[in-house]
């Protein structure tokens, strides 16, 4: 067996973003940067009114009241002709260009209107209420860096940058093909010694929350011929994920199978609990991770190897910071040589600490607690037992790629 750390290493760094492609900005969320996004105009590109009220030069209101005279109205979209002289005024609303010789903004709650005369009770400093041209960004400064995720803030951003296309990596496309006799969809006849299929279903939605194209294969039955030929549906793909044969027994085909027809392997089994039975190599041209069948590892190992595999093809610049942590709040005993995935519940203590209650139950099987946990809780090879109170590292659920 390898350590978890150097099988995610063996498994992404021979992985290279994929192939780029323009998008509409309607299109571009969640989507990932292949370059950096520099704006095509200024923002504002003058300076403009913070609030509704009246464009005034700072020095005739540095003692009041002051009466001003008015001698025009600016809406937003609009400007005013002249240049502001003294003891002149401008009414002025919220986004609409500073009248040249204006230098601060009365908001209208500090004034008296008298017909053609403003009264100004509050004096206004320059500069008050003005927004500098280039206040938020100048033309070509780079607004978005390449590897981000584009999220609608930097949808937004993008739009108010003038770029309606933006240049983006391809999503991966990934063939899911679940395997076993055992196993059918949801909705069909169950037999007496069957049950109903889980993993390409929610490794589907897990693909879609990382980016990917989740391309669905039928269910393949235990015998190599059907294996081999429904494995087919996986050329063109960019990554091919199975779901159960992937542990040593004599109906686990996966590899012995596939092996027939071009794949070969890089590893096979990994130091962790749960997932130990994990497959990773190439089905010819196509990048395979064959996951263990049981719900449970399936979803853990997607977290941990399909997920990143999928981003590392995305161009996603990883995130350095450091792994979150909470504060154990059950004892653990001392751990054994597989890298733990204990499946958590997240409180906040009285003092607002984060604290983390592992499942006392921590079966394969048991989907259930997936769907139910906040957190995994990481326990290293070895881990001496710890006590309540104690720190430990965790892998938050919420957001995590579908999952």
């Amino acid at each position: 067996m390898i350590s978890v750390e150097e099988a995610r290493a063996r498994l992404l760094d021979p992985l290279k973003p994929l192939g780029t492609e323009y998008v509409s900005l309607a299109e571009a969320a969640g989507r990932v940067l292949a370059e950096d996004v520099t704006s095509r105009r200024t923002q504002p590109p003058f300076a403009v009114s913070a609030m509704d009220g009246y464009a005034v030069r700072a020095a005739d209101v540095a003692r009041v009241p002051a009466e001003l005279r008015v001698v025009g109205s600016v809406p937003a979209g609009q400007r005013h002709d002249g240049k502001l002289g003294a003891g002149e005024a401008v009414r002025i609303f919220t986004g609409a260009p500073v009248p040249d010789g204006a230098d601060a903004i009365v908001i209208q709650e500090d004034t008296e209107r008298r017909d053609d005369v403003v009264v100004v009770k509050e004096g206004a400093p320059k500069g008050r209420y003005v927004r500098p041209s280039g206040l938020d960004f100048r033309e070509g400064a780079v607004g978005l860096k390449a590897g981000r995720r584009l999220t609608a803030r930097d949808v937004g951003l993008a739009a108010a940058m003038n770029r309606p296309w933006l240049l983006v990596h391809r999503r991966p496309r990934v063939a899911i093909l679940p395997t076993g006799d055992e196993v059918v969809m949801p909705g069909d006849p169950v037999g007496p010694n069957q049950i109903v299929s889980s993993n390409a279903l929610a490794l589907g939605a897990l693909v879609e929350g990382a980016g990917g194209i989740p391309v669905q294969l039928p269910i393949a039955p235990d015998d190599s011929a059907s294996l081999q030929r429904i494995a087919e549906g996986a050329q063109g793909a960019d990554l091919l994920v199975t779901t159960g044969g992937a542990s040593v027994g004599e109906h686990d085909l996966v590899r012995d199978a596939l092996g027939q027809t071009g794949l070969t392997l890089d590893f096979w089994t990994v130091a962790m609990r749960p997932g130990k039975p994990l497959m990773v190599g190439r089905f010819g041209a196509t990048l395979m991770i064959g996951l263990p069948g049981n719900p449970v590892s399936t979803l853990v190992c997607g977290l941990l190897f399909v997920r990143p595999a999928i981003e590392r093809l995305l161009g996603v610049v990883e995130d350095e910071a450091p792994t979150p942590r909470a504060r154990l709040k059950v004892r653990l005993g001392e751990n054994d040589r597989r890298q733990d995935y204990l499946r958590a519940k997240l409180s906040r203590a009285a003092d607002g600490t984060l604290e983390a209650e592992p499942f006392k139950v921590q079966d394969s099987s048991v989907l259930s607690l997936l769907a139910a946990a906040d957190c995994l809780v990481i326990r290293k090879p070895h881990a001496p037992a710890a006590e309540p109170g104690e720190p430990v590292e965790i892998i938050p659920l919420a957001g995590a790629a579908g999952i």
